[in-house]
């Protein structure tokens, strides 16, 4: 396998000493004695931990933490003491770790050696680690790791040991540990995180998260007031952690609970570990709705006729929240996360804010409202054009300069505005509220992980180059199966400056070594088994699957996405056999049940698609093809059980069988036709199915022609240019009878895979390719060819002069070939009346003002996306922005308009709907002209039509935009050319057509390159 040329660093390293685990952070940890190191554990010894007793009890608990995590990689667990200010005897060395203004140890320390704490003094979230000589007295040396304030000191201690090979998965993914005897610490520091709150929340918990926390924490019982199983146990494995992988922030669990009262310890508990508590955006002032509210609520939740009592209620949840670190959510949600009302009543929610303004400042006493956290949800809820909040804000209305203006995706991972320039100021700042899990229109997603990681940096870095940085919330639903990608949120929260375009297959190279101790070779293999299976979940989310998604005859697409499962199943197989037993558990669960589990079910649908067309066709292998989509059925249940086996409960979610947006209360298998297996199809046993067509001679069908009956003979085009180079014909059984059939053609320069077959009940159907032997030996324009299919069996029509039954059919195979190529050509070439380009393989690339189009790796549905970079809130005028040219030959000489296609994702309007997403392009010398290719909204806070329903652009990943050019006499040579207008446009490929396109999902592939 080749390695990309981006891992060649890694490769290096392999050979190296050192050996980082963390992800994209300095190294910190080594395994052998060197001249610039601190040893933790060398020669059997464990350096002891000191502390202050006064320090934060969340740092003692990190501290508890890392002391065993020591033990998990050495077996060896280091003493841990508060320091008392007395002589230290007993050690030479000593690992001390303390928070800067709330431990009087690093104060003595800090006074003794002189350590500059300049560079985290006053920081949020900082740390450093120094080695020092003589720090105390009786003390020869020490490592001694600071931080800022609690959450600095305890990143610090999980640093090193991420570092020292503990994942932060260790318990929820069952990761191990890799052991070693020995381990060495150098200095280490990191200052503010990129973004000041970072979040997951947990949210569409039912059924499979709560199921198993119920069987997991509470013994299959229900304890709580709300019934659910989220008591302080299972948080405490959630704080460490959030904590772990540098996040700070939490939205609970919310459907059927309530953070605060189901257990009375959640609350303190969070603030002890020093996670910071909020409330979704449906939940304003700390309180659980609608779950309090109909526990505790008096009336109905209507702030117009009952502002009294929601008043009160919230007045309760802002001093039980008091105690400690929380963000308040304000402003108000109708009842059951619906609009707060019909059309935009900013009257109304401006009286909401002002109460909840009021009630802050009674409750923080002494304390300026200002600099209490606060954020302003704008959110699309649902692409029902339902009114939400963002609509008071498109109408107008503001809230105070301090209060975080929390902008949110579309629920697909598209996010709906950015803050614009006079936004970036505000001193509340903005954030943005994502989504790797749905549930909502047009269908649920929560299966399984659909979300690209390159997706997720090309949305968040435009978060971060626009300031919205101050809160980050990624709802990742049950948490599993999205571990790798929610880990990337939170990583590049913490530090944006480490990941660019060209690192982000260096993340989950990282995160392969870290998870599971792969060599190069290997985690390289995990980089592309992880990149294409979220790549083909992401091509359609696969809730929203069905066996007709692929076309089933044109440009093989069907076939090419089994192929493409195919070998992304192999190559995780093949690693998974190679593992050792202890491994297995930590990679199903992160890596190869995500992989078998979407591979099956894409063959599942696809085979469905066959197996109705086959069925239509009269084939026998109907029945197969039925019996393999119920095997699939069945295994499918088989992994699930695999899965909940190694997790020890039960945590999935239905998701085959959808009759509407929620998730059907059981997997349905895909419907799927038989034919009479005893009884012979009327046209007699042989069934002959030509490439690109719903039709089968002999005998009639609707697909045949017009009439349906008395149609010609069967025909098919093969186009010397076409990406494809052969065409087949299968030929299957029409019922149970058995026969031989051979092929025959009038010609020589047709070459046929074989010439002869059998079909008998154990082998249905069988399929042969058909190419021309040499282009050259051909005229220019068709060249006809009769294909001749006999297949000999008793009781068919023709008889033989012998005697034989045989049933003849004849096919005509038209070989195109439209000339030959300059000899100085160089670029694309049309094929089938097409022309498709990856819109990576650009002929030519000008900058402007330092902007070009640049290649996202791996993003989108076939090869990747180009958008302009680095992200600036610049635009241009038409024809004067950065620019990339296609260069390609046209065969067709036609007096008919051209058509291009240009393949771009799905984004907003996100620097203001005044500023429409637009590109410009131009063929040859043809007037340039301007796409606007997303709708407006009809009124404030509405997405258009086109994004929802089943075929809407977040159904189908993508925006087509077509500009038509007229041409005429279009043979040669011709450029195409498309210049930036808006920064945020991203293109995945763009297809010139002729005339010859045919339907696909993925659009046609790409043509051939000369």
């Amino acid at each position: 396998m080749s390695i990309p040329v981006a891992f060649i660093w890694l490769l290096l390293q392999a050979s190296l000493t050192v050996y980082v685990h963390a992800l994209g952070q300095a190294t910190c940890v080594e395994f052998q004695d060197s001249t610039s190191v601190f040893p933790l554990v060398s020669n059997g010894i464990a350096t002891p931990i000191l502390a202050s007793a006064e320090d934060w009890g969340g740092v003692h608990r990190t501290i508890a933490d890392f002391s065993a995590d020591i033990e998990r990689v050495t077996s060896l667990r280091p003493t841990v003491s508060n320091y008392s200010g007395s002589d230290i005897n007993s050690t030479s060395s000593a690992f001390i770790v303390g928070t800067l203004g709330n431990s009087s140890l690093i104060d003595e320390v800090i006074s003794s050696t002189g350590i500059d704490v300049s560079s985290i003094d006053g920081q949020w979230e900082a740390f450093m680690g120094v080695v020092v000589a003589n720090p105390l007295h009786g003390l020869d040396s020490a490592y001694v790791m600071i931080g800022s304030d609690k959450r600095g000191t305890i990143y610090g201690l999980y640093e090193l040991s991420e570092q020292i090979a503990v994942s932060p998965w260790y318990w929820w993914a069952d990761v191990p540990t890799t052991p070693n005897d020995e381990l060495y610490i150098l200095n280490c520091s990191h200052g503010h995180p990129t973004v000041q709150y970072r979040a997951i929340f947990l949210n569409d918990e039912q059924p499979a998260l709560q199921n198993w926390a119920m069987a997991k924490f509470t013994n299959g019982t229900a304890p709580t007031i709300t019934g659910t199983p989220f008591v302080h146990q299972f948080y405490e494995k959630i704080f460490e952690l959030i904590l772990r992988l540098r996040g700070n922030f939490l939205w609970p669990a919310m459907w059927s609970a309530a953070f605060a009262v189901d257990d009375r310890l959640n609350q303190p508990l969070a603030n002890y570990y020093g996670v910071v508590m909020g409330t979704s955006h449906q939940e304003p002032m700390m309180r659980a709705i609608p779950n309090e509210w109909d526990l505790f609520g008096i009336g109905p939740w209507n702030y117009s006729t009952n502002s009294e009592n929601i008043y009160d209620f919230w007045v309760y949840g802002t001093r039980r929240a008091k105690p400690y670190e929380s963000v308040y959510t304000i402003g108000m949600r109708g009842d059951g996360d619906i609009p707060l009302s019909v059309t935009v009543d900013t009257t109304l929610l401006e009286k909401i804010v002002s109460d909840q303004t009021q009630i802050l400042t009674d409750v923080y006493t002494g304390v300026n409202v200002t600099t209490i956290p606060q954020v302003w949800f704008l959110r699309l809820l649902d692409l029902d054009l339902d009114q939400e909040v963002e609509g008071y804000y498109d109408d107008g209305m503001r809230f105070e300069d301090y209060v975080t203006l929390l902008w949110t995706d579309d629920n697909w991972g598209n996010i709906r505005r950015y803050p614009l320039a006079d936004e970036r100021n505000r001193s509340g700042g903005a954030g943005v509220y994502y989504h790797l899990d749905l549930v909502g229109d047009p269908q649920d997603y929560k299966w399984i992980t659909s979300s690209q990681i390159s997706k997720i940096y090309e949305q968040m870095s435009t978060a971060v180059t626009f300031n919205a940085t101050r809160v980050w919330v990624l709802n990742v639903g049950d948490l599993k199966p999205y571990e790798r990608e929610t880990e990337f949120f939170l990583t590049y929260g913490y530090d944006a400056s480490v990941w660019n375009l060209s690192s982000l297959d260096q993340f989950v190279f990282s995160w392969a070594q870290r998870e599971f101790d792969f060599d190069a070779t290997t985690a390289s293999t995990v980089v592309d088994v992880v990149g294409n299976l979220t790549r083909y979940n992401a091509r359609r989310k696969p809730e929203l699957l069905n066996s007709t998604t692929y076309s089933l005859i044109n440009y093989r697409e069907a076939d090419t996405v089994l192929y493409e499962w195919d070998v992304l199943e192999n190559a995780s197989t093949s690693i998974y056999d190679s593992l050792a037993d202890e491994m297995k558990p930590a990679y199903f669960q992160l890596v190869h049940h995500p992989v078998l589990a979407s591979s099956n079910l894409g063959r599942m649908l696809i085979y469905a698609g066959q197996n109705n067309l086959r069925a239509e066709q009269a084939c026998a292998s109907a029945n197969d093809l039925a019996n393999a989509v119920e095997r699939f059925f069945d295994y499918d249940f088989d992994l699930e059980t695999e899965y909940h086996t190694i997790l020890n409960g039960e945590f999935s979610n239905t998701y085959l069988g959808y009759y509407y947006w929620q998730q059907p209360m059981t997997n349905t298998m895909p419907a799927v036709n038989r034919v009479q297996p005893k009884k012979l199809a009327l046209a007699g046993v042989m069934r002959i199915i030509p490439e690109g067509t719903e039709a089968a001679w002999p005998g009639d069908n609707q697909y045949q022609c017009s009439t349906g009956y008395n149609c010609p003979d069967a025909s098919l085009i093969l186009d010397r240019y076409s990406p494809i180079p052969n065409i087949y014909i299968d030929v299957g059984a029409g019922g149970p009878d058995p026969f031989n059939f051979t092929i025959t053609c009038n010609t020589s320069w047709v070459n046929i895979s074989s010439t002869q077959g059998s079909i008998s009940p154990g082998n249905k159907e069988t399929r042969v390719f058909f190419s021309v032997n040499d282009w050259e030996d051909l005229a220019v324009d068709n060249t006809t060819a009769q294909l001749t299919f006999t297949a000999s069996a008793e009781g068919q029509p023709s008889l033989t002069a012998e005697g034989e039954s045989k049933l003849v059919v004849d096919v005509y195979f038209v070989a195109y070939n439209p000339g030959d190529l300059p000899d100085d050509f160089s670029g694309f070439v049309e094929g089938g009346g097409v022309v498709s380009i990856e819109a990576a393989h650009f002929t030519r690339n000008t900058t402007v003002d330092g902007i070009s189009w640049t290649e996202i790796p791996g993003y989108g549905k076939t090869l990747s996306g180009v958008t302009p970079w680095p992200r600036v809130d610049t635009n241009f005028t038409v024809g004067s922005g950065p620019s990339v040219e296609y260069d390609f030959y046209l065969f067709s000489d036609s007096e008919d308009n051209v058509t291009v296609t240009t393949y771009l994702s799905p984004s907003f309007n996100s620097l203001g709907d005044d500023r429409p997403l637009a590109y410009a392009i131009q063929l040859d010398d043809d007037a340039v002209q301007r796409v606007d290719y997303i709708e407006f909204p009809t009124s404030p806070g509405e997405v258009a039509i086109a994004w929802g329903g089943d075929d809407g652009y977040v159904a189908n990943a993508i925006v087509t935009a077509d500009t038509v050019f007229s041409y005429n006499n279009s043979t040669g040579v011709h450029t195409l050319k498309i210049w930036m207008i808006e920064p945020t446009v991203v293109i995945q490929k763009v297809v010139v057509n002729l005339g010859g396109l045919l339907y696909s999902y993925l659009g046609p592939p790409e043509s051939i390159s000369v």
